[in-house]
């Protein structure tokens, strides 16, 4: 298979659906290799790589909790079995507690910001590296890193965390050729959002206030991604993509 992105490896974090999934295939509908990483989900992890493996590329799948040092370690010496370099990683996986910030306690704080934002810090210290032609690293933020939204406080915190580190990676990595940005999505009907007790509510929302249309699907997220990978994206650095259809222009 040859594409735009052809011979490159990319890892994506929490792979084994979703928006992960969707991240994984088009990376590899581009030419990547693909390292999975899941942290459950280790038979739809399993059922992607040989999905990609029979559209001709290399795909293995790694478990690892990204927010844990130790098991980072154990997956980088995992994927250095597999892979001889990195070019591009997608920080994916998430995680959070949905409630009020006054119930909140330290324990959900420290795994909001650990899961979602300690790990970019992680992956970044293991990928780079293993980066020798210089490369990318894209982390999923999501729109409550700026709005206000309901039961999601924390998470939202641990989000503009994440931004505020995609900068300062971008500014770091820079010399080294390694573009750092975020991608922002709007309200996606994933597996995800059924944990949200106001689900309906937020879909029925953004379809009423998204100009673009009423649906956010996981492939239009995943070519946000791509296209932050493409060598025309050389220049792009330290940005956050919005991709929400105009919910945000909409009041």
């Amino acid at each position: 298979m040859s594409g735009p992105l052809a011979g490159k490896v990319a890892l994506v974090t929490g792979a084994s659906r979703g928006i992960g999934r969707a991240i994984a295939t088009k990376l590899a509908a581009g030419g990547c290799d693909v390292a999975v990483n899941y942290y459950n989900s280790h038979d739809e992890a399993e059922a992607l790589c040989a999905e990609l493996r029979t559209a001709g590329r290399r795909a293995h799948a790694f478990q690892a909790s990204v927010g844990m040092p130790e098991s980072v370690d154990e997956m980088f010496t995992a994927i250095a079995t597999r892979f001889d370099r990195l070019d591009i990683v997608v920080s994916n996986a998430a995680s959070g507690v949905l409630k009020p910030a006054m119930e909140m306690s330290l324990k959900h704080w420290r795994w909001c910001m650990e899961t979602n934002a300690f790990a970019l810090a992680l992956l970044a210290q293991h990928a780079v590296p293993q980066m020798r032609d210089g490369g990318r690293i894209i982390a999923m933020s999501s729109l409550g890193a700026s709005r206000a939204m309901p039961d999601y406080g924390f998470i939202g915190a641990s989000k503009a965390a994440l931004e505020s580190l995609v900068r300062t990676l971008a500014q770091e990595l820079g010399p080294k050729n390694i573009r750092v940005n975020a991608v922002s999505a709007g309200v996606v009907d994933t597996e995800a959002l059924q944990h949200f007790p106001n689900r309906e509510q937020l879909l029925a929302n953004f379809a009423q206030r998204t100009p673009a249309g009423p649906v956010l699907r996981p492939d239009d997220v995943a070519g946000a991604v791509y296209l932050l990978c493409l060598p025309e994206a050389a220049m792009i650095t330290g940005h956050t993509l919005v991709v929400d259809g105009g919910f945000c222009i909409s009041g």
